[in-house]
């Protein structure tokens, strides 16, 4: 598992990173996201709002666990006319047009690597701007006033309830799923219409709300303002995080929105004396779903350490005992 201070290390060095193919592919352009790939595709809506096209360009993201429904996506829009151009951490040869390291940071390459074929260069630039932006301001050497440090402080201890506007939808999706893979806590989204869920989901059992914190996430809308209205007399705390400095409600301040959401889960991490990096259970089981007991040759990009994920066997229970004898 990836140390805190490798995966802090990671973090720092991620904005710019992105070192795979620029050049723009016929358009228009749609992207679909299996496995790993869900969330890119989730955040790339902003810049590419079709998930199937019957020409121009498919953009499938996958991983290896995820290869079937990927390969169907892929044969489905070369069958109907477009291209498929297949971006994954991993697989069979065929399958993978460009490969992309894996991890819970996966989600930057993939989504940059769209964004340049997209045509979208300038966005991915954008991103980058705001992400370095970022990096300088919640690295492990700002010791005051660093953003990231003070919302994992907040959210200890709790189980943050996540909102954001419709046109924000992908936040909730990035904020649960850093928190649990790398913040290794639990969080609840609150999805489509907050309302309907915020007048009653602590009317029955009050005591739920003591505690809790909710996160608005990105822009607010009239909404999101009366959902904040009645949450204040029902749970402790309401934090607002909105887009980066310099950034608004598109691709770039949702991809450094998400950016910023990897730093808190690292320091929560931290908080929870936890490491960020995936627990070995995790990597097993994408190994089993991935068929690697499979004598064919397959490509599998470098793991966010730098490392391959080793995968001696299936014993589910004997990793459990080693890691609570850590």
């Amino acid at each position: 598992m990836t140390s805190t201070a490798d995966f802090l290390t990671l973090l720092e060095r991620l904005p710019g990173s992105y070192s795979g193919p620029t050049r723009p592919e016929p358009g228009p352009h749609a992207v679909v996201g299996t496995g790993e790939g869900t969330l890119a595709a989730a955040l790339l809506r902003t810049l590419i709002g079709s998930n199937f096209t019957r020409e121009g360009t498919q953009f499938v993201l996958s991983s290896p666990d995820a290869a079937d429904p990927a390969r169907t996506y892929a044969e489905l829009a070369e069958v109907a006319g477009a291209n498929a151009r297949r971006i994954s951490t991993g697989g069979q040869a065929g399958d993978v047009d460009v490969l992309v390291p894996g991890g819970a940071l996966a989600t930057y390459h993939y989504a940059q690597a769209v964004a340049h074929a997209s045509g979208h260069a300038d966005e991915a630039q954008a991103a980058d701007r705001a992400m370095t932006t970022l990096a300088g301001q919640c690295a492990p050497h700002v010791q005051d006033n660093n953003p990231a440090r003070d919302l994992a402080w907040s959210l200890w201890g709790r189980a943050p309830l996540l909102i954001a506007a419709p046109d924000a939808d992908a936040l909730p999706h990035a904020w649960q799923h850093l928190l649990a893979r790398t913040g290794k806590t639990l969080s609840v989204p609150l999805p489509g219409d907050p309302l309907a869920i915020v007048t009653g989901a602590f009317e029955a059992q009050h005591e739920h709300g003591d505690g809790r914190v909710a996160l608005i996430l990105g822009d607010t809308d009239p909404a999101l303002h009366i959902a904040r209205e009645i949450l204040e007399s029902r749970i402790d705390e309401i934090i607002h995080v909105p887009y980066p400095e310099g950034t608004e409600a598109g691709y770039a301040g949702q991809l450094a929105h998400w950016y910023f959401a990897a730093w808190v889960a690292a320091y929560l991490a931290e908080r929870y004396h936890q490491t960020p990096g995936d627990p070995p259970m995790l990597a097993r089981a994408q190994a089993v779903l991935a068929g690697d007991d499979a004598d064919d040759l397959s490509l599998r990009a470098d793991h966010e350490d730098g490392r391959r994920s080793q995968v001696e066997d299936n014993d589910w229970e004997a990793d459990d005992e080693a890691e609570e004898r850590d």
